[in-house]
């Protein structure tokens, strides 16, 4: 399945016997790689859950586990509810950040054509997102901080979704050094778990061009909660505002961001495709 060409393999735990946990990192490389596997950008698990409706796993395609993925989000969201895994339109899911809420929309064949997914608030402070910081400064935000890293300074916005992200802003996408910057950012020592590293840039109060080199992946097409960051940065930064619907323009397609002031929730609404389905044969 895919959202907006952010794919990945996913196994139905509901159904079928998962492997032993600790294959599960070197399956998911396997899986993604485009020669000797499937070709995807990880894998997940859809899983039973004791705390929500449905449980998912996030894997990259490095074998490292995620703790939330935006389109993998509304891309369960669809094969949760058409296979009566779920029996309303709104329903919850777990994921290693946190519980969050669904709600599927459905075309006039019954089927999911979007999904819009409650990513939840926003943390803004060093140490939640997790980055290092010195003394008190664990407990700031780090909305337009400037820090060194291999001896060059950078300018950035981070945000947790659930999962780290540090925010550039750029007058044109063309002029980030998608390849360069982002591993480099991702793996810095600032970010201990490392982060997703987002490039965008405001064309005008409701739409953002974006681009992403997602930790353990690199660049791919789309990253939801990227997206979500994004918005986030931008509202923080001056460059959009609350409760205005932002669209993001990625390179697989937009997604619709909306920060509300009410609950402080970010909200995001998007498609989910299923591509095939079929039988993977373990080496």
């Amino acid at each position: 399945m895919h959202g907006l060409g952010n794919s990945y393999i996913y196994v139905d735990g509901f159904r079928d016997p998962l492997p032993n946990e600790e294959r599960l990192p070197n399956l998911a490389s396997e899986v993604a790689n485009p020669y000797t596997g499937i070709g995807s950008d990880g894998l997940i698990l859809i899983l039973p859950s004791n705390v929500a409706d449905v449980r998912m796993r996030v894997f990259n395609s490095d074998g490292s586990e995620a703790k939330n993925c935006g389109n993998g989000l509304r891309c369960v969201s669809k094969y949760a509810y058409e296979h009566q895994y779920v029996e309303h339109e709104n329903f919850s899911i777990e994921t290693l950040g946190g519980i969050v809420e669904s709600q599927v929309h459905l075309d006039e064949e019954g089927k999911v054509s979007e999904v819009t997914v409650d990513m939840g608030v926003p943390r803004l402070k060093r140490k939640d997102v997790p980055m290092r910081g010195k003394g008190g400064a664990l407990e700031e935000n780090a909305i337009g901080v400037t820090e060194t890293i291999n001896g060059i300074d950078y300018t950035f916005t981070a945000v947790s979704m659930g999962n780290p992200h540090a925010v550039f802003f750029v007058d044109k996408l063309a002029d980030a050094m998608i390849e360069t910057v982002g591993p480099l950012i991702e793996k810095a020592d600032l970010f201990p778990d490392g982060t997703n590293v987002e490039f965008i840039s405001t064309l005008n109060a409701s739409e953002i061009d974006f681009a992403v080199w997602e930790r353990g992946s690199g660049i791919t097409q789309a990253c939801g909660t990227g997206a979500c960051a994004a918005v986030v940065a931008a509202v923080l930064n001056g460059e959009t505002k609350k409760d205005e619907a932002i669209t993001v323009h990625l390179p697989g397609g937009d997604l619709t961001i909306h920060w509300s002031s009410k609950d402080d929730h970010v909200w995001m609404k998007g498609t989910a495709v299923t591509v095939c389905t079929g039988i993977y044969f373990q080496a």
